[in-house]
């Protein structure tokens, strides 16, 4: 018994060091820039701001979203291009500013990989940023609107 109690404390600490392994080393200076990526998409959006938006994205961007009507679902895509262009006609500058929810979380980070949540005012994104050329940079989205207020 004692023999087995042991060996399940060693695996839940060597689980928990390797968890914080991968995200201990990033340094403050990306830990940053992950955010300020992140910022920069979903104020740009609230502010049509298409300059911060493009800045955030990797060209090759893919923003998904899963819908389903009446049992079947589909995915519906965006690129980078068609994000930027709405963001210049004015992407959410109507959400008046006591609703422009932007808590942004970052999730994961390994080497030149990271994934991040956005809570805004109608929807939560997932985002997967990359180090891209040597700055961070949105490579995709999976996004889901909020139910329904009653």
């Amino acid at each position: 018994m004692r023999k087995l109690f042991f060996i399940l404390v060693v695996i839940l600490f060597v689980g928990t060091w390797e968890t914080r392994a991968q995200t201990t080393n990033v340094s403050d200076n990306d830990k940053a820039a992950i955010k300020q990526t992140a910022l920069d998409y979903i104020e740009g959006w609230y502010e049509g701001n298409s300059e911060r938006m493009e800045r955030a994205l990797h060209p090759e961007l893919a923003k998904r979203i899963v819908q389903t009507k009446e049992g079947v679902s589909q995915i519906n895509q965006i690129g980078a291009m068609t994000l930027v262009q709405r963001t210049r006609r004015g992407g959410g500058k109507n959400t008046p500013k006591e609703r422009q929810q932007k808590d942004v979380s970052v999730l994961d980070v390994f080497e030149n990989a990271t994934s991040v949540k956005i809570v805004a005012s109608d929807w939560i994104d997932y985002l997967h940023l990359a180090r891209w050329n040597g700055r961070w940079v949105i490579v995709n989205v999976l996004w889901e609107l909020k139910p329904a207020s009653k």
